[in-house]
């Protein structure tokens, strides 16, 4: 698969998820979960992220977490630090280079022609000690040994849940100030996630 530098909203991502017969396997949905409900595509693009603590009650998002788990691998991700000059963007990866795993939730949408598009949503939960100095959100990562219990079907009781939902361990992350090209989706260079230049 092509490397991608800076996936945005309403792009396709790769997800992980389990079948019924519980194989597990790769494909790809549009980012931005649009309930199989809606009128119309253009909902997903607020609901890019389910909170933790509402994830298991709000109508858009109930389903999916019940049945349509998912875990979207990556090998970072950007926040924007609020400053006094504006906002000040900052990418996020494992201390140890390898690649993160967020725990999403997915659904099927059907368009008025009658075709199938998958969507998907992130979760969050409130930021560890690295991540609270740039934004109070971070994206809920599981541990490699949560992964089976967050692709299992059977699981569907939100108190076994919602032990995964801990902010990661800050020690064992790093982060560091990127450039503001990544603002632009259009830029899809390594660019956007190297460390910017110090000022001599």
């Amino acid at each position: 698969m092509p490397p991608r530098y800076n996936i945005a909203p309403t792009q396709q991502v790769w997800i992980i998820r389990g079948s019924v017969t519980g194989e597990r396997y790769l494909s790809s949905a549009r980012w931005g979960l649009v309930p199989h409900w809606a009128k119309d595509l253009s909902i997903g693009n607020r609901m890019i992220n389910a909170r933790c603590e509402t994830v298991h009650e709000k109508p858009a998002f109930r389903q999916s977490i019940h049945t349509r788990r998912c875990i979207v691998p990556a090998s970072g991700f950007f926040e924007w630090a609020t400053t006094s000059t504006g906002k000040t963007p900052h990418y996020v990866t494992m201390r140890d280079g390898s690649p993160l795993a967020f725990a999403g939730i997915w659904e099927s949408w059907k368009t008025s022609e009658g075709e199938n598009i998958e969507t998907c949503a992130i979760l969050t939960t409130t930021a560890n000690s690295l991540m609270a100095p740039i934004h109070d959100r971070m994206p809920v990562v599981l541990h490699q040994t949560e992964f089976e219990l967050w692709l299992e079907r059977s699981v569907n009781n939100p108190l076994q849940l919602q032990r995964l939902y801990q902010p990661y361990p800050a020690e064992l992350l790093q982060e560091w100030e990127v450039s503001t090209v990544v603002n632009n989706p259009a830029h899809e260079t390594p660019e956007t996630i190297a460390p910017i230049q110090a000022e001599p």
